[in-house]
């Protein structure tokens, strides 16, 4: 019996000494993950704090740049729990090429939007700020993120596109340059005096001050249509007035031409009722 009882106190002991080894490593790699994601939370928001005291730092870039902080403290912390366990650091660079190359056969569409991230951050079609339209992806642009870009759109709903979506589109951008067009039609009747219709809506345009002056608003006729005569009112405008001038020129035009005596027809048919012929007898 005493013979038998040294090799188990032996064992005893040796696994007490592993569970303590390892038990501390275990909780120290815990402890180095536990602080890197607090760290990389907080950096990110240092960063964009940071940069948000920097006016030459377009708002662009200040998601993206938080973001690329935010994912090196967390590889950082990674290596630091491996090394915390033994693992060479050349290994470490081995395994993560290994990882990083299965990761990427995986996770095609996912590289494809931050692929698609860096070339919208880099080639600038919008802004945080601007309103777009990705042919039907419509909003205002809030964030660009590595993966994702955020919106906001004209009814006030949150929108997530990723950014491989956005980029293999036709980007409309409403914010880009500081003037906008505005076409407006009006039909006028065919017995109306055309001269006067002109004058009134081109008294309409001149008379807003949100109108530019250059290029100069025009007023002419687009088409003969069938039941009326298209006369369209072309203006320029600061784009943060085009709505209000918009709606402001179509309630203005109704209520002028109405007091110049002219027209707006609604769709009309002419129809002729032919006599029935007498059945012959």
């Amino acid at each position: 019996m005493p013979e038998m009882e040294i090799p188990f106190e032996q064992a005893l002991a040796r696994m007490t000494d592993l569970a303590v080894t390892y038990g501390l490593e275990v909780i120290g790699a815990l402890a180095i993950l536990v602080a890197g994601w607090i760290v990389a939370g907080w950096a990110r928001r240092a960063v964009r704090r940071g940069l948000d005291r920097v006016p030459r730092v377009d708002a662009t870039l200040k998601p993206l740049l938080g973001s690329i902080v935010r994912y090196v403290v967390l590889v950082l912390t990674v290596i630091a729990v491996l090394a915390q366990f033994g693992v060479q650091t050349a290994s470490i660079i081995a395994m993560l090429g290994a990882a990083g190359l299965a990761i990427g056969l995986a996770l095609q569409g996912t590289l494809q939007n931050i692929a698609a991230g860096i070339m919208l951050l880099f080639l600038r079609p919008f802004r945080v700020g601007d309103y777009i339209d990705a042919e039907g992806i419509a909003g205002t642009v809030t964030e660009v993120g590595l993966f994702l870009t955020e919106m906001q759109t004209f009814d006030g709903v949150y929108r997530s596109v990723p950014n491989a979506q956005l980029w293999s589109r036709q980007i409309l951008n409403y914010s880009r340059l500081p003037t906008r067009r505005i076409d407006h039609e009006v039909g006028i009747s065919y017995d109306d005096d055309i001269e006067t219709a002109f004058s009134v809506l081109m008294d309409v345009l001149t008379g807003d001050e949100r109108v530019l002056t250059a290029p100069p608003p025009q007023v002419m006729v687009m088409a003969l249509a069938d039941s009326s005569v298209n006369v369209n009112m072309r203006c320029w405008t600061h784009r943060d007035h085009y709505w209000d001038l918009l709606f402001d020129l179509r309630r203005a035009a109704k209520e002028r031409l109405d007091a110049a005596g002219i027209t707006i027809p609604f769709p009309q048919r002419d129809v002729h009722v032919q006599p029935a012929r007498a059945s012959a007898g």
